[in-house]
């Protein structure tokens, strides 16, 4: 019993040094990247999807995140992953002493925020993921900065896709006529001026 006491301590204290140990370091994104990406402007035929770490408790241990199994790379304290990506099922992970995992519906035109808390191991760091409000979000994003994933966002893809909307909803409408204004751009019918103005006004009719 005394053995198992001991070596229950001992390993007490190396995940408290590993806790304490430093700060993590992970590439970051260029501050223009970043700050673009607060201000959370989601486009209207992508899922803007934010899985932040804003913690310091646990700086010492980075924590790999995947999506869909395709891995991002690593975060650190106060860091987050901001990618654009089409709309339907997705998978985040976080691997650390244990694979936390949480499944998400991404729609188009929407934010949505992951939190990665911190929490102590038995040997090293444990993690938890979380699918938090726009508000507490935003706040947990705007204290980090973003990290230079290591995947492109053109290489990530929904498990499933999305369920496919009534002919006369809104974001069908909305949908069809984008692609519709996309093939007059690459028929050449209008200048990538117009192409511009007219997208951005269909995208301001819709989301009011």
């Amino acid at each position: 019993m005394k053995t198992i006491s001991r070596l229950a301590i001992v390993s007490t204290l190396i995940a408290t040094v590993l806790f304490f140990a430093g700060c993590a370091s992970v590439p970051l994104a260029a501050p223009a990247t970043d700050s673009k990406s607060k201000e959370f402007q989601a486009p209207a035929d992508h899922a803007s999807l934010y899985i932040y770490r804003n913690e310091n408790f646990g700086a010492a241990i980075p924590m790999t995140v995947s999506l869909n199994h395709r891995t991002l790379g690593q975060t650190a304290a106060k860091t987050y992953f901001h990618v654009n990506v089409l709309p339907g099922r997705y998978t985040v992970e976080s691997t650390t002493e244990n694979v936390s995992t949480l499944n998400l519906n991404l729609d188009a035109g929407k934010n949505y925020f992951v939190w990665q808390e911190v929490k102590m191991g038995m040997w090293s760091a444990r993690s938890a993921l979380q699918q938090v409000d726009d508000t507490t979000g935003r706040a947990g994003v705007l204290e980090s900065k973003e990290i230079a994933s290591s995947i492109s966002e053109k290489d990530l893809g929904p498990t499933e896709p999305p369920a496919t909307p009534p002919a006369d909803s809104p974001t069908s409408s909305l949908a069809k006529q984008l692609q519709d204004l996309e093939a007059l751009r690459k028929a050449n019918s209008i200048t990538e001026d117009e192409y511009q103005k007219l997208r951005a006004g269909l995208i301001e009719k819709y989301q009011k």
